[in-house]
Parts: C-alpha cells; structure tokens; sequence
C-alpha cells in the first residue's frame, strides 16, 4: 500500500559528449595563458636583457636591498662599491634593478675635454 512500484526509465545521454567536458577546461587555460604565463615570460625576458646590459659604473639595487656602483663586470658576477673602499662581488641574477646607466662616452665629448685643458 505504502510502497510505490519504481520503473525503469531509459537514460540519456549528456547533450555534448566528453568534448563538452573538456570546453570550459581548455578556455580555463587559455585565459591562465595569456593573464598570467606570458606576462611573466615578458618580465623574465626584460630582466635577463637588463643584466645582460650592466656595464661599468652603472648604479644597481641587489634583491636583498643593497645599492651601490658597479666597478667590475664579469660572466655571471658584478662587483659593486658599496661605500668608500667596500666592494661585494654578487651574481648577476640578483640585480633587481638598474638605477642610472653610465652614460657612454663619446668621442667627441671627450676631445672637446682635452681641448678646454
């Protein structure tokens, strides 16, 4: 009296199939892509062309906060004047930012020096 017969039903299938499933999964990382990936890859390549292009006399900030002027550059390591007579040696990759660039001297600057004397 109490109990209702159950009857079967035939299932459905889901409108999209797997690929339907996958959809939103690759839209997911298509935005991922583009708002997070590339920009780094962007940061990363501007940082790698920065310490490429430290040269002599060059005033850097370390990533432990340190400022100084660089004197000797080599391979993987900068030499930077942190005060009179001090001198640290750190790796490339620890520079986190340029702060002046050493304006090359051109020819003509220095002949019109020579010539004042």
């Amino acid at each position: 009296m109490w109990i209702t017969p159950a009857y079967a039903q035939t299932g459905t299938q889901p409108a999209g199939g797997a690929l339907g499933l996958f959809v939103p999964l690759i839209l997911v990382f298509v935005i991922f892509y583009f708002l997070i990936i590339r920009p780094q890859n962007k940061r990363m390549r501007e940082h790698r062309e920065m310490v490429n292009a430290v040269q002599r006399g060059d005033t850097v900030v370390t990533s432990g906060g340190i400022i100084g002027k660089v004197t000797r550059v080599s391979d993987d390591e900068v030499e930077i004047e942190i005060a009179d007579k001090v001198r640290v040696r750190v790796v490339k990759a620890t520079l986190a930012e340029v702060r002046s660039k050493n304006e090359p001297r051109t020819p003509a600057a220095s002949d019109d020096k020579r010539k004042r004397s």
